[in-house]
């Protein structure tokens, strides 16, 4: 198996958005894994859609609270959105 590099970046599928006062909150679903990941500050003022197409980047991290990994979520241009620990 290959080692995850902090470049890397999966292609995952929006499947929601809730528009709140400032922020969106997205969840995406990554193509093959189909797993899920919850960012809840995005820039309510960046257009995102249901079934668009974003990306995350995953870099592992030394164990904080039982969170292994920060995802960060990227548009088709590498600018980031948002990032999780997971």
């Amino acid at each position: 198996m290959n080692e995850i590099r902090e470049m890397d970046r999966f292609k995952c599928k929006v499947i929601s958005v809730i528009q709140n006062l400032i922020w969106k909150g997205v969840i995406v679903e990554e193509n093959d894994t189909k797993g899920r990941v919850y960012f809840g500050r995005v820039n309510g003022e960046i257009e995102i859609n249901q079934g668009d197409i974003l990306y995350i980047g995953i870099k592992p991290i030394y164990e904080l609270e039982d969170k292994t990994m920060r995802v960060t979520l990227y548009d088709s241009e590498d600018k980031k959105l948002d990032w999780a620990l997971i």
